[in-house]
């Protein structure tokens, strides 16, 4: 099949329905309402199943019914929605549902503005919800990344039996680009569902999902059980893209639009003589850590973010003290333009090529 132009919010919902999703719970607020309108029309045409909730509060929980069933189940929404649902997803974690989540960013703190941003980080990255757990969490910088995120999304969630959340700034989510759907994927092995509450048909013992534990004996070998498969997932699921890092003096720190942006200042100050580079995390948890030991030349670290420096104790982490860490941002939904970007960068140099 042909590339198809799609605006980023539908070509999310057809990435999950390619990726077998045929239940979604949600409910509208901008930049993301497109997306469950698309649902809406789309899933009843293939026998899936869409309902436009009464709250966020009662999508997720909806969600956590359908993920305990065995579906492919999503649901999405944007900044304070997502804030609306961590119950629900703390829920899921608790109880190994898996889901796949999405937030398109918008402005905050509140009801902020529908303008894109990044400021988000802090609430998906470190988990809004209550208790020791961690959710997968996917960065992508194109409506195609995106597309391919989601799919690949919905196996990790089987495989770990977890929420997986898609991280998205509000512009992705808008802008109109190129999609191949028929592209080829990485296989993965996924295991059998043989947890789900499908109905026992006098077969086996009743399946149970839940996550109250009232013995704290119990309630602690369950939480060490979900810290292996979190440490699993650090060690198997992170992904990260470095640019002309081998040289460079000056590495940013991007992800997500921010990182599209940043990448047209590295070509430029490339063409003007400075040694600068580029780390994107693809997931911002697990987060690259490693990617700081891969930059022999590096002396300043840059980070750049729609936001008022969140992913810096990330990029500190990484770092552990070996370089300085400069941060440049603008919140509330403003775009930082390259122009800034790079007299900042300049000036951080020391004007040296």
């Amino acid at each position: 099949m042909a590339k198809i132009l799609m605006k980023g919010n539908e070509a999310f919902g057809k990435a999950a329905m390619v990726a077998g999703c045929r239940y979604f719970f949600g409910y509208p607020i901008t930049p993301q309402s497109e997306l469950p309108e698309y649902l809406s029309r789309e899933l009843p045409a293939i026998g899936g199943t869409f309902v436009q909730a009464e709250s966020e509060v009662a999508a997720i929980n909806m969600v956590y019914g359908a993920g305990g069933c065995g579906a492919r189940v999503l649901t999405s929404s944007s900044s304070p929605g997502i804030a609306l649902k961590q119950e629900g997803i703390t829920y899921c974690a608790g109880a190994e549902v898996p889901c796949v989540v999405l937030n398109v960013v918008r402005g905050g703190p509140g009801l902020g503005s529908i303008q894109p941003s990044q400021s988000d980080y802090f609430m998906t990255t470190r988990g809004g919800g209550d208790g020791d757990y961690r959710t997968p969490v996917y960065a992508p910088a194109s409506v195609q990344e995106a597309c391919d995120m989601i799919i690949d999304a919905f196996d990790v969630a089987e495989i770990y039996r977890t929420p997986v959340l898609v991280l998205l700034d509000g512009m992705i989510g808008q802008m109109m680009e190129p999609v191949d759907f028929d592209k080829e994927r990485k296989v993965r092995q996924l295991p059998p569902k043989d947890w789900a509450t499908t109905g026992t048909k006098g077969e086996r013992k009743p399946n149970i999902i839940n996550s109250l534990y009232l013995s704290p004996e119990i309630l602690e070998e369950h939480n060490y059980h979900l810290q292996r498969k979190y440490d699993l997932i650090e060690k198997e699921e992170v992904q990260y893209e470095m640019d002309r890092t081998e040289d460079a003096e000056l590495v940013f720190v991007a992800y997500g639009t921010m990182a599209r942006v940043v990448k047209n200042c590295v070509n430029d100050l490339r063409e003007e003589g400075y040694k600068v580079g580029l780390i994107r995390p693809k997931t911002v948890w697990p987060y690259p850590y490693k990617a700081f030991d891969e930059i022999p030349a590096c002396k300043n670290l840059f980070v750049v973010e729609m936001s008022l420096g969140q992913m810096v104790e990330d990029v500190k982490l990484g770092s552990n003290g070996r370089h300085p860490v400069h941060f440049y941002g603008r919140p509330g939904g403003m775009v930082p333009e390259p122009k800034e970007i790079m007299a900042r960068a300049k000036d951080i140099m020391g004007g040296v090529k």
